[in-house]
């Protein structure tokens, strides 16, 4: 039941919601993985997901970045709660990125190794 649910939502949204375990899985198996975090720099800094690249949601050039970034890529997204990362995965998806999974309870959610 599950993965009808994820079907429909990314048939609808154009993207996918993960849990903390299915992100890092789905993450891990991809060999075009792009772990990207759209908090601030500050909350970067504090504590990250290894191997995160910094993309500020809040930056005004948020969007000129994602342009530039490569279609053919799998962009895995994350934030604090996972509401940031929603609405920078659904901006991509909009841009006709393919690939794109949420990480739907955010950082606070995760499970895997983090860094300081």
């Amino acid at each position: 039941m599950s993965s009808f649910f994820s079907s429909f939502f990314k048939s609808t949204s154009g993207f996918e919601n993960l849990d903390s375990d299915t992100f890092e899985k789905k993450m891990e198996e991809d060999n075009d993985a792009v772990l990207i975090d759209v908090r601030t720099q500050a909350e970067h800094y504090d504590a990250r997901i290894p191997n995160s690249k910094l993309l500020d949601l809040m930056n005004p050039h948020f969007m000129h970045e994602v342009e530039k970034l490569d279609k053919t890529k799998s962009y895995y997204l994350y934030c604090r709660s996972g509401n940031r990362s929603y609405h920078a995965a659904r901006e991509m998806a909009n841009l006709g990125f393919e690939k794109v999974y949420n990480l739907s309870p955010g950082i606070i959610g995760w499970n895997g190794k983090i860094e300081r």
